[in-house]
């Protein structure tokens, strides 16, 4: 068997031995029709050049960093990492606006300071004036830390760069000493723990040439001050129409019965809200303040203007300005009838409430109290139409009785100025 074995091997590997053979034979004779490898090409080796060989200096290998990255993910070399910004530059931008930052209004980094440092350092700057600059390094050269100083306190001289947690040279007025009489036998000059201090000044004023100078300004500003006038305006009224009285000889106040029956007891067949403007009476040459109806008949108006004049108007007919009332200095703030409409008051800001007749124009009483009125009305009441309450500037309600012209009544329980005043529960209240 194993002859057999060695018999079929060997003759396997005569076979193989044979094929190489050949190959390389076929491969030899086939040399001359292969092209020359340019390796060994003489012309290759015989090529001139004109052209150096130059090194480029630009580094390939170099990597752009993004400036708004917050993570390197490969170690760069200093000069990668500080190299200037690629693009094109603004040169409308200040160095200022070319610097990195990382917000609005510049670069922030986060730091890791002692709190009480920081305490230590803005109260010292607050009560001496001065602090350590953390912005700087002190150098070899200078001793000490640089410091900041303010420019509203004066740092003192006593502190010798001190902060305020550091112990200094106690001042002579530090700790003041007090009078002091703990004898209780001395009842006049018995002191106890009220006593104050030695030299204290309960009254500072000034003294000398600052005294004169102060009078000297006060005395200016007392002439430059306006001065008022207390006396009242003289009162006066022009009629605007031919007439007073008519071919029957009625007054001008008295309601028309020609035009409409203000004077009927029967209501009107329709009540509604107006729809149309009808007519605009002109008079006042500022702006109008309040305007009131004549009472039950309302065929009269009566209007408070800015301009220091009370005006009375028809309602029907020409709807004419019938008469004018002049007698305050200053804007009439507002009028009110009483219940007969025959009389009215009249408050403006010259501090003067004023009763007028409606009819001939006359002032019948003033009345005062130094503060603005805001608002007069008479009491509803019949029989107290001799009373009128107003509310003033300085948070009071002040009743007065037009026959004696005194104060019956004050009200002083106001927070604020009084503007209006209006009568409820059978006018027991307001």
């Amino acid at each position: 068997m194993f002859n057999i074995k060695n018999y079929g091997s060997s003759s396997e590997d005569d076979s193989e031995n044979e094929g190489t053979n050949t190959e390389n034979s076929n491969e030899t004779m086939l040399t001359h029709l292969k092209p020359v490898d340019s390796s060994l090409s003489l012309a290759k080796k015989m090529e001139i050049c004109s052209a150096p060989l130059v090194t480029p200096t630009n580094n390939e290998d170099e990597r752009v960093l993004v400036n708004n990255n917050q993570e390197l993910m490969h170690n760069p070399k200093y000069e990668e990492l500080f190299a200037p910004t690629y693009g094109p530059e603004n040169p409308f931008q200040t160095q200022q606006m070319k610097a990195t930052r990382n917000m609005l209004s510049g670069y922030v980094e986060r730091a890791h300071i002692s709190e009480f440092q920081f305490e230590n350092q803005r109260r010292t700057f607050t009560s001496y004036g001065f602090a350590i600059d953390p912005s700087t390094e002190p150098t070899t050269d200078e001793k000490g830390d640089a410091i900041v100083v303010s420019a509203m306190i004066a740092p003192p001289v006593e502190t010798e760069g001190k902060t305020v947690f550091e112990t200094i040279k106690k001042r002579p007025l530090d700790k003041k000493k007090r009078n002091k009489n703990d004898k209780p036998e001395d009842v006049t000059g018995f002191l106890g723990p009220w006593g104050g201090y030695e030299g204290e000044r309960r009254v500072m004023k000034p003294e000398g040439d600052e005294a004169k100078e102060l009078e000297e300004i006060l005395a200016k500003r007392q002439k430059k001050g306006k001065v008022d006038d207390d006396k009242p305006l003289e009162e006066k009224c022009i009629l605007h129409i031919d007439k007073a009285t008519d071919y029957l000889g009625r007054s001008w106040i008295e309601a028309p019965r020609s035009e409409t029956q203000l004077r009927s007891d029967t209501p009107p067949d329709k009540c509604f809200l107006p729809k149309a403007h009808i007519f605009t009476w002109k008079g006042h040459t500022k702006g109008v303040a309040a305007v009131r109806w004549y009472p039950n008949t309302a065929h009269l108006m009566l209007s408070a203007g800015m301009d220091c004049r009370v005006k009375i108007w028809e309602v029907y007919g020409d709807r004419r300005c019938v008469r004018t009332y002049f007698g305050h200095r200053q804007a009439v703030r507002d009028v009110n009838f009483n219940n007969s409409g025959k009389k009215f008051l009249s408050a403006a800001y010259d501090r003067y409430i004023k009763l007028w007749d409606t009819e001939t124009g006359d002032c019948i009483s003033r009345f005062t109290s130094r503060k603005v009125p805001y608002c007069a009305k008479f009491h509803p009441d019949e029989d107290k139409q001799h009373l009128f309450v107003a509310g003033t500037s300085d948070k009071k309600i002040i009743c007065w009785d037009t026959r004696s012209g005194e104060i019956v009544q004050e009200y002083d329980r106001h927070l604020g100025a009084v503007n209006t005043i209006t009568f409820v529960d059978d006018n027991r209240r307001f």
